[in-house]
């Protein structure tokens, strides 16, 4: 075996060992290989030195063990990185006002998300909408997601089923997330009115919900994002932008892929996953792919050369 094949063992040993350990490490192929490089001149033998001979037969446990070695005896020229969790843990989060307090003040989040969530599966400030609704969509998803997203009103799938983004888009939205390399069990997802609006009598379709209605409901979703605390959130639309951010005409065409401030949170607004169903344009496609792709680098999450090229024109 070759130094530079043992200096790879010894650097992917160590990953392992991290990698048990609970540190998950992402590094580049070229990284990877700049490690083995230096592996490989550490373990080289000095020129008044004599080789050891038949090195490069010890098991892998023992070459895992020098690393580690060498580990505890030589600086780090990197610390080790915190999980995301502590690092979330020591910034700090300014409450949103005018939310609700149904849950405890304190507590594991998924049990203040339960605690809220029966009065709110109860409400009853829009006789309107209660008298129509077959059931309140709470919101689902990660109670302690960094991100989250945000959506104007249910519609009928979401009505029948009590669950956000279910129907077409809410299909189209789960495929997104997952290009993102997360999945619906990593994000937060609800919306700014709870119930879905009424329609007048002989029409179909799905309702914008009126500003009155998402200002009743909307202290309901600032406690659920004072519970979850998410470093970003995406509202999906022009209406989840205008309840947001208590603005009339949000423009979305103008205001997609512009970063808004949500007392302190970075807000991304961009098109609803409906709008990407009426509009198959590849152009449109890429509008969004670009808006989530600054939420990752938001979010401090690794970006492939695969995902930056999506939607791209191909020469």
């Amino acid at each position: 075996m070759s130094d530079s094949q043992n200096a790879t063992d010894i650097v992917h040993s160590a990953l392992q060992t991290l990698h048990e350990q609970g540190v998950h490490f992402h590094a580049s192929n070229e990284v990877l290989a700049r490690l083995a490089e230096t592996a490989g001149q550490k373990s080289a033998p000095s020129p008044t030195r004599a080789a050891p001979q038949h090195d490069d037969t010890r098991p892998k446990h023992d070459l895992r063990a020098a690393f580690q070695a060498q580990m505890n005896t030589t600086p780090a020229a990197v610390p080790a990185p915190a999980s995301r969790a502590s690092a979330r843990a020591a910034l700090p989060f300014t409450e949103v006002a005018n939310a609700t307090t149904l849950a405890p003040a304190t507590g594991a989040k998924a049990e203040r998300l339960a605690a809220m969530r029966g009065p709110v599966l109860a409400c009853t400030k829009c006789p309107h909408l209660v008298k129509t609704r077959t059931q309140v969509v709470f919101g689902t998803g990660n109670p302690d997601a960094e991100l989250m997203f945000v959506g104007e009103a249910p519609g009928a799938y979401e009505d029948i089923v009590g669950e956000p983004f279910v129907g077409k888009a809410g299909q189209l939205l789960t495929k997104i997330i997952e290009t993102m390399n997360l999945s619906r069990s990593d994000v937060y997802i609800a919306n700014v009115l709870k119930c879905r609006p009424d329609t007048p009598p002989g029409e179909a379709g799905n309702r914008k919900p009126s500003t009155q209605e998402m200002q009743t409901c909307k202290p309901y979703l600032l406690e659920q994002i004072n519970i979850i605390q998410p470093r970003v959130i995406v509202a999906l639309g022009g209406t989840a932008v205008e309840g947001l951010l208590n603005i009339e005409k949000a423009g979305i065409t103008r205001m997609r892929g512009q970063w808004q401030d949500f007392h302190g949170i970075p807000l991304m607004p961009t098109f609803h996953p409906s709008y990407l169903l009426r509009n198959q344009s590849l152009v449109e496609k890429r509008h969004v792919w670009e808006d989530m792709l600054a939420v990752l680098e938001k979010l401090d999450h690794p970006i492939s050369a695969k995902q930056h090229a999506f939607f791209l024109p191909r020469s």
